[in-house]
């Protein structure tokens, strides 16, 4: 990756840890694609929505910049980090950026353990019932069930049958208002939510409004202009 410079985050108050997010809503804005000048807007539409995590990956624009960004202005109030993370050096650079959480596609111990050791939360991409064993050996502190289109909640009940019950399970990819209830019920603790929620180009209104539906809907409600 290359080298960016950027301001070092503020010291004080970590903001929320993995339970308290999870527990206010448990879904994590994918940014892929966000510019730094552009990403405190979209966090604050997030935040308004109920959003409380997020992360940027390390495939957009200079992301180590839009997450030491966020990590300044809200990371009281939100759960910031990288994903795409792929490497041990890759975790350290996210940690100096003040990023807390770290989400990678893939499971590589190495991230894991090195998230852990820096007392960051580590969420790897898994599927298999032996990468999921693997990675809470490890210590993740969640499986992102990754690419979403191909788990299914038949799976996902099945992975809950033999997984430790305390687990957190959150399907990233393919994901709509539409088809959480059904993951949801076969056991899915949460979910990642990318393209159908911002794109490259997206104003932070239009952030907003998708965060909204994806908020109401998991809460099991209408949203506000549905009869509109």
């Amino acid at each position: 990756m290359q080298q960016q410079t950027f301001s070092p985050p503020l010291h004080g108050n970590p903001g929320p840890d993995l339970d308290s997010a999870m527990a206010q809503l448990p879904l994590v804005a994918i940014l892929r694609g966000v510019r730094p000048d552009e990403v405190l807007a979209i966090a604050g539409a997030l935040y308004d929505a109920g959003w409380r995590m997020l992360e940027v990956p390390l495939n957009s624009p200079a992301p180590l910049e839009s997450i030491a960004l966020l990590a300044r202005h809200f990371g009281e109030r939100m759960l910031v980090g990288a994903g795409t993370v792929l490497s041990a050096q890759q975790v350290r650079e996210v940690a100096a950026a003040g990023g807390r959480l770290i989400v990678s596609p893939n499971l590589e111990r190495e991230v894991v353990t090195t998230s852990k050791a820096l007392g960051l939360y580590a969420l790897p991409g898994v599927q298999t019932a032996s990468e999921c064993f693997t990675a809470l050996q490890a210590g993740a502190d969640g499986l992102k069930l990754f690419p979403g289109e191909a788990v299914t909640p038949a799976i996902i009940k099945a992975l809950r049958a033999v997984l430790p019950p305390a687990t957190r399970l959150l399907p990233v990819g393919g994901i709509t208002p539409d088809n959480m209830a059904a993951f949801s019920a076969a056991g899915a603790s949460g979910f990642g939510i990318g393209s159908a929620l911002f794109k490259p180009g997206m104003s932070a209104a239009a952030v907003g409004q998708q965060a909204q539906r994806f908020a109401a809907s998991l809460r099991g409600q209408q949203p506000a202009h549905a009869s509109q």
